[in-house]
């Protein structure tokens, strides 16, 4: 039997009617007579920051400040025992389920007290606190299936990780595959619902995966299966041409390639984690991006067997990322020295500055950054090196294709979008791969950006 892995966002999964309305899709897929391994996000809102995951890390917060960390713990406690009042028919799952949320947050509750008494929080205790979100959320929605008899089994993978790695690199995905493939095997024809957090990682699952780990969980487990399909279920119908609240001629793209796909997740287009696309294109499994609130909707397939749309001769799509900092090197050391980039670079490797585009000339180096996280360390010393100056509030404007290589004159066509719009562009990037051309504006600009350079795809 073919077998999909279905990954469910918090906001598919954030209230009681969208829990019911997941495990209607399930079982829709159980009778198109595939076998299902399920992935689940904590539930969350609308808004990211009214998530279970934040609410679980302004409670880590709160207790480092000794704040009310109760009150957070007792919130997300009664949002959750809500939904499985409302999700869940059978009164005897029902009752199971609030003893088990209940002796999970009291838990939560202990581990905070200690937190508080010892002042700080290593990576490992914030991966645990975090983890909590899909244990209740994974829980729940296991429950709601077996009230509706469907066969199911939570699986907590919070002990999954039982070997020391240095970091997460391929030896680490390879060993976490085999492994996930031996449990879901173990549930025979049972639906595995799965937590999307997997136990502790080398240097935090936050910091050396991102919170998009749900995503990579998913992405182990299709590859480690060899699935049929990898669906990242969320509440949009697709991956867009752009952002269709910012363009109205945003279409949604029938298919992309995985190189597409990561491009635009890394320019700001939150399509699939870039850890995510690397597993799958590894083993051959396509990932479909499906509109959970309507699943008659095809979705967008990312297919790693799949060849880029050479008719797209305007490009895939276009992306902004807002609130990026430019920074600015000059140095008339540059002419004619060896090293000086190395030095450079160095200087941000050591404060942890992570850079996204990079021009140079003979004398000058200007990069751009979406976080300023450590930077005025960095600046401090680059300024050892040369006349350092800083933009903030700047943006990120992104034309990606993998076919624009095969039709010249993209690039002309792009900054002469730009230029009547009277946007004035202060750095350009273009790998030699060519499937990206990147310039940063003022964010100020950017929508205005955004919709002129689209009009390339719509031409």
């Amino acid at each position: 039997m073919e077998v999909v892995v279905q990954k469910y966002g918090g906001t598919s999964v954030g209230q009681a009617d969208r829990m019911v309305n997941v495990a209607s899709i399930i079982k829709q897929t159980l009778e198109q007579n595939q076998h299902v391994v399920v992935v689940l996000s904590a539930m969350s809102g609308r808004v990211k920051k009214e998530g279970t995951t934040s609410r679980l890390l302004e409670a880590a917060d709160e207790a480092l400040k000794n704040g009310s960390y109760y009150r957070v713990v007792d919130l997300l406690e009664e949002h959750h025992l809500t939904v499985v009042k409302d999700a869940v028919s059978d009164r005897k799952i029902q009752a199971q389920l609030k003893e088990e949320i209940n002796a999970e947050l009291q838990q939560l509750k202990s581990f905070l007290d200690a937190i508080q008494v010892i002042g700080e929080i290593s990576a490992r205790s914030q991966d645990v606190i975090i983890g909590t979100g899909e244990k209740l959320s994974a829980r729940i929605l296991a429950g709601v299936l077996n009230s509706q008899g469907v066969d199911a089994d939570y699986i907590n993978l919070e002990t999954l990780v039982d070997k020391p790695f240095k970091e997460v690199n391929q030896e680490f995905c390879l060993y976490l595959q085999q492994k996930l493939a031996e449990i879901v095997a173990n549930c025979g024809s049972r639906v595995p619902i799965v937590t999307g957090y997997f136990g502790f990682v080398p240097n935090g699952i936050i910091k050396s995966v991102g919170r998009g780990y749900t995503d990579f969980t998913a992405a182990l487990i299709a590859a480690g299966i060899k699935a049929k399909e990898l669906q990242i279920w969320k509440e949009v119908d697709g991956i867009f041409s752009a952002d269709p609240n910012k363009v109205p001629a945003a279409k949604v793209l029938d298919s992309i390639t995985p190189e597409e796909a990561l491009e635009l997740t890394y320019f700001g287009s939150e399509v699939i984690h870039p850890f995510t696309m690397e597993q799958v294109s590894r083993a051959m499994v396509p990932v479909r991006i499906k509109n959970t609130f309507d699943p008659t909707i095809r979705g967008t397939i990312i297919d790693p067997r799949a060849t880029a749309d050479e008719t797209r001769k305007g490009g895939t799509a276009v992306t902004v990322k807002r609130d990026v900092t430019l920074l600015n090197i000059h140095s008339n050391r540059m002419l004619m020295a060896y090293g000086f980039m190395f030095k450079v670079f160095d200087v941000f490797n050591r404060h942890e500055v992570v850079i996204d585009l990079i021009s140079t000339s003979e004398v000058n180096i200007s990069l751009t950054l979406d976080s300023n996280q450590n930077l005025e360390g960095a600046i401090a010393e680059l300024k050892d090196l040369g006349e350092v100056t800083v933009e903030k509030g700047m943006a990120t404007i992104s034309l990606v294709g993998q076919g624009m290589k095969r039709h010249p004159g993209i690039a002309r066509d792009m900054f002469t979008k730009l230029a009547e719009q009277g946007i004035n562009i202060e750095v350009i990037s273009q790998g030699a791969s060519e499937i990206n051309i990147s310039c940063a504006v003022k964010d100020s600009q950017s929508n205005r950006a955004l919709k002129a350079v689209h009009q390339l795809l719509e031409d």
